[in-house]
This record gives C-alpha cells, sequence and structure tokens, in this order.
C-alpha cells in the first residue's frame, strides 16, 4: 500500500490542483493531510483525489464548522490531532506540530507522520519512519513538495512541484 502526504495546503488551490495530479498519477491508496487545510474549499477541490482523504486539523484552521461540513460532504476522515491507523499492518500516527508526537508512545507506531514546520523531514530511528514532506503552498514552482510512503518498505518519495 502506498500513501500520499501532504502538509499546510494553507489555501493555495493552484497548488492543490496540482497535488491532487500528482497523487492520482501515482496511483496512491490513500492520501493523508497533515493539517492547516485552512478553508472548506480545499476539502471539496481534493474531492478530486480517487484516494481516500484522510487527516488532522492544524492550528490555522480555525473555521473548523466549514471544514467539518466539508469532510463530512465529500467523505474524508478528519479529525483533531492524533489520527491513529492502521494499514497494510502498520500502525500510522498522524499530527500536526511536532510537539503533539512527543507524548505519544512513538514506539508503537511504524509511522509518524506531521506537518505545520514547512520543512522536509525524513528520519528513522529503530524500524519508524519520521516524515513530513515539507511545504505545499509556496509560491516557488519547484519548491513545493508532496510525499509518498510505501508501508511495505517506509520507503518515502518526496514529490517536487
Amino acid at each position: 500500500m502506498r500513501i500520499g502526504v501532504v502538509s499546510d495546503t494553507h489555501n493555495n488551490l493552484r497548488n492543490v490542483h496540482r497535488l491532487i495530479e500528482l497523487f492520482n498519477d501515482a496511483d496512491v491508496d490513500r492520501v493523508v493531510h497533515t493539517g492547516d487545510i485552512t478553508q472548506a474549499k480545499v476539502l471539496a477541490a481534493m474531492s478530486e483525489l480517487e484516494a481516500p482523504l484522510f487527516g488532522v486539523y492544524g492550528n490555522n484552521d480555525q473555521e473548523r464548522d466549514a471544514l467539518v461540513a466539508s469532510a463530512e460532504e465529500h467523505g474524508h476522515v478528519f479529525v483533531d490531532p492524533p489520527l491513529e491507523i492502521t494499514w497494510a499492518d502498520r500502525r500510522v500516527v498522524v499530527v500536526h506540530e511536532p510537539p503533539q508526537l512527543v507524548n505519544l508512545e512513538l514506539g508503537a507506531y511504524e509511522l509518524a507522520l506531521h506537518g505545520h514546520t514547512h520543512m522536509r523531514r525524513v528520519e528513522r530511528e529503530r524500524g519508524q519512519l519520521v516524515f513530513n514532506p515539507g511545504e505545499s503552498a509556496g509560491h516557488m514552482k519547484g519548491h513545493n513538495a508532496v510525499g509518498i510512503v510505501n508501508l511495505a518498505t517506509l520507503v518515502p518519495e518526496v514529490l517536487l512541484f
């Protein structure tokens, strides 16, 4: 199973449409958003994904009622962090801010995903991968990123756009 990972879209619809193309072209099985969607129109646009969308709300997701309504309308699964899921026999935890990982028993998860920093992070420790693909809402072409993680191997791939 391959999952797409995106963070901090911050209402940049031009980039959202591009990352949807990237994930659909890559034929990912699921997509995870690590927060800071910002407005409901982003979730509406992400209904064009061919894979189901899961995620957490971030500190800039202030229009919560509209975001919750849009997620429900489009069949997306969003919660306040942490989101704990098991796919392909891998335990995955999703948060927005890295400090939200501190109080978790990280050894219980093979994959930990976060956003917030707008900086790429690929760290391995004792068989666990901590991953943030980096910024997806920037205005400089070629510096935006999303990720794909192969759950069988826990190998991440970063796609720049």
